[in-house]
């Protein structure tokens, strides 16, 4: 599946400012939506995200049509890290343990914030470093016989 650029970087931004919110005000449930809406983009896909469903319906009509597209399993995994990211800020606000709290929610709009304002998405980035890493189908290497001389 293919996915708009211009979404993606638009998705980017609102969730900068959704983080931007939670550093400020320290809440545990809205750095929970966020976390659901990371989830919902990586579990159901790109299209079922809110902010995409956001840029679908009201900003791309408004935008002509993309110059290209790009492939949506960076995208899709880094939706996933951000997930992660977000989770473990959520444990450590809902634990008071606000400086993980804090420190998910920064790395997270870091994160974010790289994506809208520079198009770098550092979990997209991650993705392609890891398939490189471990590609799809590694050969394994067959056991050679003893070179072992006899004599």
């Amino acid at each position: 599946m293919k996915v708009d650029p211009r979404g993606q970087r638009f998705n980017a931004a609102l969730t900068t400012i959704v983080l931007a919110v939670v550093l400020i005000t320290g809440s545990v449930w809205l750095l929970a939506a966020q976390a659901v809406v990371f989830g919902l983009g990586a579990v159901l896909g790109l299209k079922y995200s809110p902010y995409g469903a956001v840029y679908r319906w009201l900003v791309r009509p408004r935008l002509g049509p993309p110059r290209e597209l790009e492939a949506a399993d960076g995208p899709r995994f880094a939706q996933g890290v951000g997930l992660v990211i977000s989770l473990a800020g959520v444990a450590g606000y809902a634990t008071g343990v606000t400086a993980l709290g804090m420190a998910g929610a920064a790395a997270a709009l870091v994160a974010a914030f790289l994506n809208a304002a520079f198009g770098l998405c550092l979990g997209c980035e991650m993705y392609v470093l890891i398939r490189r890493a471990w590609p799809r189908h590694q050969q394994v290497a067959q056991a050679e016989p003893d070179k072992e001389v006899p004599a």
